[in-house]
C-alpha cells in the first residue's frame, strides 16, 4: 500500500463519471488501501478513486476518528440542509461555504462485496456527498451559488498550484440535489 499523487483541479479524470466496481478482488483491496493511505497522509476527511486517477466508484473517509470506505454508493438525502465550509484535496488550500443535505443514508458495498449502510449527519453527511460527487465527475465548486462560484474560480486560477489554461468547466450532478446547490 502506498501514498499516491492527488490529481488537481483541471485534470480531466476529475470531470469523468467513474465506472461501477464489478470485481471485488485483491486489486480493489489494494485500491482501498492506497486511498486510505493517501487520504491520511494528505490529511483529508475523504478521498475518491478518481482523485488518484482511478475511474472506479470507490471512496474512503475519515470523520471523527472513524475510517471507512464505500464501493458503488447510492445516496438518499434528508430534506434538512446544512451550510458551511467545504474544501477538497484536489483544490488544495481553498474552502468555500457550500450547501449540502444535513442527513444522508448511503448504501453500497465494502471491498469484499458485502452490503454496507452508512447513515450520518453533519461532517459525515457532507463528506459522503462530496466524495460521491467525485464519482460522478462533479466537484464541490459546481454546487456553489453563482457569486461564491465566481470567487472560487478566481481563487483557483490564482492558486500557486493551478495550471488552468482556459475557463474551468462546470458540471451538473446527475443525482437529485433535493434543492441543495444551483
Amino acid at each position: 500500500m502506498s501514498v499516491q499523487p492527488i490529481r488537481l483541479f483541471g485534470d480531466p479524470v476529475l470531470l469523468t463519471k467513474a465506472d461501477p466496481v464489478v470485481d471485488f478482488d485483491a486489486e480493489l483491496r489494494r485500491l482501498v488501501a492506497d486511498l486510505t493511505d493517501t487520504m491520511q497522509a494528505a490529511p483529508g476527511s475523504g478521498l475518491a478513486a478518481p482523485q488518484i486517477g482511478v475511474g472506479l466508484r470507490v471512496f474512503t473517509y475519515n470523520v471523527d476518528g472513524e475510517i471507512g470506505h464505500l464501493v458503488n454508493p447510492e445516496l438518499t438525502l434528508g430534506a434538512e440542509e446544512q451550510f458551511g465550509p467545504e474544501g477538497c484535496l484536489s483544490i488544495p488550500g481553498l474552502t468555500f461555504d457550500c450547501r449540502r443535505a444535513q442527513h444522508v443514508i448511503a448504501r453500497g458495498f465494502n471491498m469484499y462485496g458485502d452490503p454496507v449502510l452508512i447513515e450520518g449527519d453533519d461532517l459525515l453527511s457532507r463528506c459522503i456527498q462530496h466524495e460521491t460527487d467525485h464519482l460522478d465527475g462533479v466537484l464541490f465548486v459546481d454546487r456553489l451559488d453563482r457569486e461564491t462560484r465566481k470567487a472560487a474560480m478566481k481563487a483557483i486560477r490564482e492558486a500557486e498550484w493551478s495550471g488552468l489554461s482556459g475557463p474551468p468547466q462546470i458540471k451538473v450532478s446527475p443525482h437529485s440535489m433535493n434543492g441543495f446547490g444551483l
